[in-house]
């Protein structure tokens, strides 16, 4: 009897080792295992820059994320138009030109009273990353003092 009980102790001495043994490899195994690979996310500082007080709506919301073509609405105070149109651009994070274009305004453009704007913006085969859409005055002087720009931070997917 001594012996089976010997025995006994013995099996239920290595199943408890066992036991422990997979109970702490679980447990690290859930402690080290990442939780999520951060590394290709890209966040965007959602601030508006530039002369962000002439700006009075835009349809794309700063720090989203856009792809394709893009139907774009805007309002901005007068006086960043010339001949009814203004400067619609795509930068890169570190505000080089991508990509440019001239927008018509939708509403009469000789005021100081907001004037309204619309258009497409074609930004497939860009590099993906932070970028900028600029709105950018129509400078007929081109004197860099009459340079006005509002940029809105985007995210090219």
């Amino acid at each position: 009897m001594k012996n089976n009980d010997q025995k006994l102790k013995k099996v239920l001495f290595i199943f408890s080792i066992i036991v422990i043994i997979v109970i702490v490899l679980f447990i690290t195994k859930r402690v080290y295992a990442p939780i999520s690979d951060s590394s290709n996310i890209i966040t965007v500082d959602n601030t508006v820059l530039g002369n962000k007080e002439d700006l009075v709506s835009f349809s794309i919301n700063p720090g989203a994320t856009v792809s394709g073509v893009l139907d774009i609405t805007g309002s901005v105070k007068g006086g960043y138009f010339f001949e009814g149109n203004i400067l619609i651009n795509i930068l890169d994070s570190d505000k080089n030109i991508l990509k440019n274009s001239h927008v018509n305004a939708k509403t009469d453009w000789m005021t100081i009273e907001p004037v309204e704007f619309s258009a497409t913006l074609d930004i497939t085969g860009l590099s993906k990353g932070p970028a900028y859409i600029e709105i950018h005055n129509d400078n007929a002087s081109g004197l860099p003092e009459n340079d006005k720009n509002i940029l809105i931070p985007i995210i090219i997917n």
